[in-house]
């Protein structure tokens, strides 16, 4: 099964640092791409393309599309890290709960356990 890494990603497309720069430097998401599946990487923008944190609403939109993307495709595994948890400046439980309904091929950080339950596999934090 392909394994795909889910980051937070900013509307322009620039991976500089957290887990978009790892998402463009190891998993081939490509400079300039903010949103979607790229080489083994798929993007969640949780900052607008002046790098500002976009609103939880904003986001939740972002979310929805990618659980839809997952749902469709069951032979990946997609790893999703805790976007938005850390440069965009929002709490676990900001953003966890989004990504309740989302399908059995997503593991998440341990962190966001307590948010989603046992129902879904988690893996260590990054």
């Amino acid at each position: 099964m392909t394994k795909v890494f889910v980051f937070g990603s900013n509307e322009a497309g620039m991976h500089g640092a957290g887990a978009a720069r790892t998402a463009m430097e190891k998993y081939e998401m490509p400079y300039g791409k903010s949103y979607g599946h790229y080489g083994n990487a798929f993007g969640i923008p949780t900052k607008n393309e002046r790098i500002q944190t976009l609103d939880l609403n904003v986001i939740h939109l972002y979310v929805n599309g990618f659980i839809a993307f997952a749902m469709g495709r069951p032979k990946l595994s997609f790893k999703v890290t805790r976007i938005g948890c850390g440069l965009a400046g929002y709490n676990n439980m900001d953003i966890a709960p989004m990504f309740k309904g989302a399908p059995k091929n997503c593991q998440f950080d341990e962190a966001w356990r307590v948010w989603l339950g046992d129902t879904y596999t988690y893996w260590g934090t990054m």
